[in-house]
């Protein structure tokens, strides 16, 4: 294995930096903003500089951001070092870079996707493909952008406003990135070019599928469609990378219909040329550079979303696995049933800046610019208004109705634009037509007509299609004529040439589905809902929830109809949650479960909505017993926020909630001023856990937030972490503690400003919360001076049962002020000390507290240099703990030594979960001997064998109890090693994650025995949900084999891999493949 001088470097740097060092680096990078400070905060120096690395901040050749970093940390000598490998990196050949993405075609080679050059840089044209049949490909391409000018540079997003017509490039939608393969994250992006930057996504690979959602009207379809346009005049970086850019409506698709019929059939105008098998011919030729956009996958057909059908296929890989794909869809529609997304980006509603500038813009082409400043002004007063045009298709129609009749513009609900819009259509008609428009309601012929579009457009709801074919309007004897001169509708022959047909087509989907309220409304009063919207389940709920929206808009009856239904369905499915389920676990938890949690949540939201469109106390009733958990993670700028208010508002002793879970992000408003507005009058019995983001640094805000919960004195949780919290604003809140004696959970973490003077303003309040049990002060800033005042007063919470104090620099001085206090809680069950700069003398002092702390069940002192002497301290006092689920030893500097300690305790803590023993210096022996300690028979087991007896110890066997284990990155640990390792994991089939990766600095081998071995296991890993194999090399056929398992198990979301460990010539495009 050839050397790394930089990696040698990192390991060198991490190992040798003294604390206070390692301080310094973190704050510099993430006071910075280099890296994010929550990655940050956990992370060695060795972790940091590969992250710098993967994120593209060291580039080959090019050390200078580490080494201006080592000297602002006073480590000249590692600076030095940094630019002396750097300038050998320059002299030497020229190493691969990340920002040269690499894909495979289908015939092995490779092509690049390049980044976006900076201005001024010259950028290769991308290399034409050669085929046999270049000439046709030209053609066909030709054909494509031809129709794709043709047909969507310009659109009339108002169907019966003739003289409003935008161009694409008139659109701007504001992105979100919310996941990639990496986990979680929240960047706002410039357009979907930075999608193929790793700077921007850590990703060392081009993504190969990508999923953009977003609410309804959010712009999904202008979106995609100004994609296409652009991409095919090779205006992005998208385009240029892509020579065949295919724009498929997944509403025209049928069930049956072949990738090759769906392009001839929507995607280019006839030609002799272009049949259904040239075009097969063109994308099996050119596959690396076809980019389908697949727009409205929630509209696509039941039966073409089937398993084993064409767009199923595509997404996941099984069809043209080395193309691109871009998917559109509502939220939740089923998209990660095929496909596991490389990236996940949200379609984020307008900003105030986008709002004014699309008001502009529409005044500006209906001629009329002095409306703008009169509606901004007017929508800035109006705060139910204001949340909804966070939504462009909502703005719209507010400008719209400003437009014709300002008194129309007062409501702030979706079924009064819509409402109101009806009206403003029918005057219209009325005008031109010469009829007469009653006072009250609408013309009987008119309204007749719509009620029928009302029962068309539901029918086609349920059948999830957004278009109502002209032969069945016909047969129902629907006015269609009446219909097309109002505008709620408009007729268009089908973009499909082989389904041709005559269809009227919704001015929007959100139109097709408030005229399917409407009718609904209506025909609740003689017909059931059950039968009338098949509404069986709460997933048909989720499902219909616009349609449920917008009937409960119409009517209070209807309203009150819908949320009967929604209770009765509520209580079947629902039965089994409670209100701690929702809490965060330290233990790993259940995967069905976490799903119907999750589920609830979207239940909860859909509840509050629904409030938001009928404010009235009969739905706040049917609330009450929907959901007897309320609960709502959202921005205050949403309409759920807006639902919640009234709710709130009408809450009383007999209509209390088991619990209030609140967790409301900073939007344009003032977080304390909405709560303001809630919190109107006393709740003396209300459950509240609330969790506040935003800047809470100053006294006054702070003082603002204790008049609210003045009112909650039942409030139960209140996590302030992440808030800017100073020593003086916390005072304020320190002193409402005495409005908060049922207090039971306090979360402080990452308030960096509050340092040794917060504590002392915090310590004075502890005596008036006496029932708290969770206190969590992670990142603080912290030290022994601070620990040591604060321990005095902690005598007062003898209820606690989790205590939190990691990444403070406490030192062994202030462990020794914490230990003296510690037995007193006898309650214990949570303590979280990682990083707080223990040693083997502090365990030694730990160790007789912990003896006393008979309930624990987690015990996590990650980052702490305890050594081999501090692990067998704490070892020989295990078997007081038997209550142990998780123990974290991660970078503890211990070795085989002190793990063999730790294996003769292992058979006391008969129910351990999660079991962490990554980056330390473990060897081979030390490894194999704790994995198969973790499958032997408990203490007890071996107790009960006869004398000689060994058949207990040598037989095989199973611990269905160990969940999680982390055995990696540890400097002794070699491939034969994490090869016997795979020969044995399979006796612990309840693992739901497992690292078992190399060491950085010396990497390893699995064989190919021993990587079978690996492939054989997982099928006997059925609960698996990630595999970590960073840092090992294998052979092409091991390689191959490990992720074909990986592929095909069922629940295994994610096998990580080192880019750079990959064997030449494989398939690497599995989804499941996460790098580093």
């Amino acid at each position: 294995m050839a050397a790394n001088p930089r990696q040698d470097l990192y390991l060198e740097i991490s190992r040798n930096l003294v604390d206070q060092e390692l301080t310094d680096l973190r704050n510099y990078v993430s006071g910075a903003k280099i890296l994010p400070a929550g990655f940050v905060q956990h992370a060695d120096a060795h972790q940091i500089c590969n992250q710098l690395e993967k994120e593209q901040k060291l580039k080959p050749g090019d050390l200078s951001l580490l080494a201006d970093l080592l000297r602002k940390i006073g480590r000249h000598d590692y600076a030095e070092k940094a630019e002396t490998i750097a300038e050998s990196e320059r002299k030497g050949s020229p190493q691969p870079c990340t920002s040269q993405l690499k894909r495979k075609r289908d015939d092995g080679e490779e092509f690049s996707v390049k980044k976006k050059p900076a201005p001024g840089e010259q950028e290769d044209a991308p290399a034409p493909v050669e085929t046999k049949s270049s000439s046709l490909t030209d053609v066909f391409q030709q054909c494509v952008k031809k129709y794709y000018e043709l047909k969507l540079s310009h659109f009339k997003p108002l169907i019966w406003n003739d003289n409003f017509t935008l161009t694409l490039s008139d659109i701007f939608t504001q992105l979100e990135l919310t996941q990639t393969r990496m986990g979680k994250q929240r960047k706002e992006l410039k357009s979907l070019d930075d999608l193929f930057d790793p700077d921007v996504t850590g990703l060392s690979s081009a993504p190969r599928c990508i999923l953009i959602e977003g609410e309804a009207g959010g712009g999904k379809t202008t979106f995609l469609s100004k994609e296409a346009l652009d991409a095919v005049s090779q205006k992005t970086e998208l385009g240029k990378q892509h020579s065949t850019v295919l724009f498929i409506r997944l509403r025209e698709v049928k069930e049956g219909e072949t990738i090759e019929e769906m392009v001839w059939d929507q995607c280019a105008p006839k030609r002799k040329a272009v049949t259904v098998e040239s075009i097969e011919t063109i994308l099996e030729q050119n596959e690396s550079r076809v980019l389908f956009l697949l727009d409205g996958y929630d509209e696509l057909r039941p039966e073409a979303r089937a398993v084993g059908h064409t767009i199923p296929k595509l997404l996941s890989g099984k069809l043209y696995p080395n193309s691109t794909i871009v998917v559109t869809s509502r939220p939740s529609a089923g998209v990660q049933q095929h496909t596991r997304p490389d990236c996940h980006v949200h379609i984020m509603g307008f900003s105030r800046r986008h709002v004014e500038k699309h008001m502009q813009q529409y005044f500006t082409v209906v001629k009329k610019q002095e409306l703008t400043k009169n509606l901004v002004v007017h929508i800035k007063g109006n705060e139910l208004l204001n949340n909804l045009i966070q939504t462009p298709m909502f703005l719209m129609l507010v400008c719209v109705l400003w437009e014709e009749d300002q008194e129309m513009v007062s409501t702030g609900t979706m079924t009064g634009l819509y409402d109101n819009l009806l009206t403003c259509l029918v005057r219209k008609y009325c005008k031109r037509e010469g009829v007469d428009m009653p006072t009250e309601g609408l013309p009987t012929e008119v309204a007749k007509s719509l009620l029928q579009l009302g029962k068309l457009a539901l029918e086609a709801l349920l059948r999830n299609e957004t278009l109502v074919d002209l032969t069945e309007v016909k047969r129902e004897k629907v006015n269609w004529k009446l219909l097309l001169k109002l505008g709620v509708v408009s007729l268009e022959a089908s973009s499909s040439k082989l389904h041709p047909r005559k269809q009227l087509n919704f001015s929007h989907k959100t139109m097709q589905e408030f005229l399917a309220g409407k009718y609904v409304a209506h025909a609740l009063l003689n017909q059931d809902i059950v039968k009338l919207l098949q509404l069986t389940s709460i997933t048909k709920a989720l499902e219909l929830s616009n349609l449920l929206q917008f009937t409960c808009g119409c009517d209070s009856l209807a309203a009150q109809a819908v949320m009967e239904e929604l209770s009765k369905i509520s209580s079947r499915e629902f039965t089994h949650l409670r209100p701690e389920q929702f809490e965060w676990s330290h233990m790993p938890k259940d995967r069905d479960k976490q799903k119907s949690c999750k589920t609830y949540e979207e239940f909860a939201a859909l509840c509050l909505t629904i409030l938001s469109e009928r404010q009235e106390p009969e739905v706040v009733q049917g609330i009450s017993q929907a959901l007897p958990i309320v609960m709502l993670d959202s921005s205050i700028n949403s309409r759920e926020v807006t639902g919640l208010k009234y709710y709130i508002q009408n809450l009383h002793s007999a209509n209390l909630p088991d619990r209030l879970i609140l967790k409301i992000h900073r939007g344009t408003g003032s977080t304390v001023q909405y709560l303001q507005q809630c919190f109107t009058t006393s709740l003396p019995g209300l459950r509240l856990d609330l969790g506040l983001s935003g800047r809470f640094d100053s006294p006054d805000e702070t003082a603002k937030l204790i008049s609210v919960l003045k009112t909650v004195p039942g409030l139960r949780v209140l996590n302030l972490s992440f808030t800017n919290l100073t020593p003086s604003s916390l005072q304020p809140l320190v002193q409402g503690f005495s409005h908060m004696s049922l207090l039971e959970e306090l979360d402080l973490t990452e308030n960096r400003d509050l340092g040794d003077a917060g504590m002392e303003v915090l310590q004075v309040g502890l005596s008036s919360v006496p029932h708290l049990a969770v206190l969590r002060l992670e990142g603080v800033n912290m030290t022994a001076v601070g620990m040591s005042s604060l321990a005095a007063y902690m005598r007062h919470l003898v209820g606690l049962t989790e205590l939190d104090i990691s990444w403070n620099k406490i030192g062994d001085t202030g462990l020794e002020s914490l230990t003296t206090i510690l037995p007193i809680f006898t309650a214990m069950q949570v303590l979280v000390l990682w990083d707080i700069s223990i040693s083997p003398t502090g365990m030694h002092m730990l160790v007789p507290a912990l003896c006393q702390l008979t309930r624990l069940i987690k015990l996590d002192i990650t980052g702490n240099a305890i050594g081999d002497p501090g692990l067998e301290c704490l070892a020989s006092i295990l078997h007081h703990l038997t209550a142990m689920k998780v123990l974290d030893l991660s970078e503890t500097d211990i070795s085989d030594r002190g793990i063999s300690s730790l294996i003769k305790a292992l058979p006391h803590l008969v129910q351990l979960q999660v079991l962490g023993v990554s980056e330390n210096n473990i060897g081979d022996s030390g490894i194999v001997s704790l994995v198969q300690t973790l499958y032997q028979p408990s203490s007890l087991d071996i107790v009960q064998n006869p004398p000689g007896d060994k058949s207990l110890t040598t037989a095989p066997h199973c611990n269905t109890t160990l969940q999680v284990l982390y055995i990696g990155f540890n400097s002794g640990v070699t491939g034969a090693g994490l090869g016997r390792v795979a020969q044995v994991i399979s006796a612990l089939p309840a693992l739901t994650r497992l690292c078992m990766s190399g060491y950085p600095r010396t990497p390893a081998h699995l064989s190919d025995t021993a990587a079978m071995a690996l492939a054989e296991a997982l099928p006997r890993l059925p609960a698996l949900e990630r595999l970590d194999l960073f840092f090992i090399s294998m052979e092409p056929a091991g390689f191959q084999a490990v992720v074909q398992a990986a592929k095909e198990h069922p629940t295994l979301e994610g096998l990580g891999y080192s880019k750079d460990r990959v064997p030449e010539g494989v398939d690497t495009t599995a989804s499941c493949l996460r790098w580093f």
